[in-house]
């Protein structure tokens, strides 16, 4: 469709990508501390895209951590401001030999942004920062826009609340907006109203005190990856039910005629499993896998390892099994809670033949937002008048660790207005980002603010 703001675009659609592609080939891994240096040097190129862009102020912020950019465009102070939030970190990259290409070295087939962080997110946040330079040259714009963009996000955000609590006047804005998440389709767009929380720990097993030969102790003494993977085992019953007590007591139940308007969701089954390569779904007995995703619980192992796996042979009784673990979390459950019953429930269900250490990662609490705020109402006629379709509400099964604190820290609510698609593999090798999905949001955020203002 023809914008406001088409033309400019078009004109500038090259650069646009240039821009995006020289940001994903910095790897910002913020898990790693080998990737300090690329941190600094990612935060530093997003402050000065920042400026180019027209903020009239950009700067790298220190934290405990990684730095924070922040930037500003203030038009009118009686104008309502809106705080955008993304991450310029990424997910590392391993296992690297299931990539087609170089995680970091982005390659464009079939319109699509192949390189690690091009969906999650940097892909994401720079369309509002595009967005931003398209309202400045095109004199369209209605709001005041601030960035928050963090470098800890993919660790569980450890110094961001800190961060905001110290600098809350500064941040102070009249709504949330994030692109972190996905919709459904182009052909069938849909707004998060909510995301789940998380409870990340680590469990390590530990049997005797040194790998032992398999054939002289085997059978006299525990083998750490056999109690590990039997407690494990033990986490969901027949109908995949988590088993720990209490840990579905806080869980709010959704509605019939929210479970309704899910169920109105475009989905095809075959289609997904299809491109999962499964031959069947797996999840909780009663629920449908797009609730199973969004307004329900879930336990999983993240990663699991111990004793030998080098090439060859090696009869060894390992000392030592590890595993990763998390729980996407729902509204009401607290992740400190929620951690808590996981660390007891491992420690409590282990044999005395063996010794067990669990401790936290990280996590956040589950977020939901209200569709009859001004926010979400001006995201959803934003998606309706570049789409042509009004957008269908969904819960998000991802998690966005810094959510509640903004809100609790700042007073305002949040919006999840992602172009993302589920199939991005986020997270994952190959990890993609349709260049139809960045533009589309270039176009489609411009709208958001001028429809904010509108109804501010």
């Amino acid at each position: 469709m023809q914008t406001p703001w088409s033309d400019y675009q078009k004109q500038n659609e090259q650069r646009f990508l240039d821009e995006m592609l020289e940001l994903l080939r910095i790897p910002s891994v913020s898990a790693k501390s080998e990737h300090k240096e690329d941190m600094r040097r990612c935060a530093e190129l997003v402050q000065q895209r920042l400026l180019d862009s027209g903020c009239d102020r950009a700067e790298v912020m220190e934290t405990a951590g990684h730095p924070v950019v922040y930037g500003e465009k203030i038009i009118d102070a009686a104008k309502p401001t809106v705080l955008v939030y993304g991450h310029y970190d990424v997910q590392p990259a391993d296992p690297l030999e299931l990539w087609h290409s170089g995680p970091f070295e982005p390659v464009i087939k079939e319109g699509k942004v192949y390189a690690r962080g091009s969906a999650d997110d940097k892909g994401q946040f720079y369309m509002h920062v595009k967005a931003l330079e398209t309202m400045v040259k095109t004199d369209s714009m209605e709001t005041n826009i601030k960035f928050l963009i963090e470098g800890e996000e993919e660790v569980g955000s450890p110094n961001l609340a800190s961060f905001v609590r110290d600098h809350k006047e500064l941040l102070k804005a009249d709504v949330i907006l994030i692109s972190d998440s996905s919709m459904i389709s182009m052909e069938n767009p849909s707004l998060d109203i909510g995301v789940r929380g998380l409870s990340y720990i680590q469990v390590e097993v530990t049997g005797a005190n040194r790998d032992l030969h398999s054939g002289i102790y085997g059978g006299a003494v525990a083998n750490p990856i056999t109690i590990l993977c039997q407690m494990i085992a033990k986490l969901h019953d027949e109908d995949n039910h988590v088993t720990i007590p209490g840990f579905y007591n806080d869980v709010v139940v959704a509605t019939a005629s929210e479970r309704e308007l899910m169920a109105k969701a475009p989905f095809n089954e075959q289609e997904y499993k299809d491109e999962l390569g499964v031959e069947e779904l797996w999840g909780e007995k009663g629920y449908t896998t797009n609730e199973r995703t969004g307004i329900r619980p879930t336990i999983e192992v993240n990663g699991i390892w111990g004793g030998y796996t080098g090439e060859g042979a090696k009869t060894v009784l390992p000392s030592k099994a590890y595993a990763k673990i998390s729980a996407r979390l729902v509204p009401d459950q607290g992740s400190d809670k929620i951690t808590k019953l996981l660390i007891d429930w491992f420690q409590d269900n282990a044999p005395e033949s063996v010794t067990i250490k669990a401790e936290l990662h990280h996590g956040g609490e589950p977020y939901m937002t209200p569709i009859d705020s001004k926010g979400y109402q001006a995201a959803a006629k934003a998606i309706q008048t570049t789409f042509g379709k009004e957008p269908v509400p969904v819960r998000g099964g991802g998690s966005i660790p810094i959510c509640s604190i903004l809100e609790k820290e700042l007073g305002t609510k949040i919006i999840f207005m992602g172009f993302g698609l589920d199939s991005d593999n986020l997270h994952s090798p190959n990890e993609k980002y349709n260049l139809e999905n960045y533009y589309k949001g270039i176009e489609t955020i411009p709208y958001f603010h001028r429809f904010f203002a509108a109804n501010s």
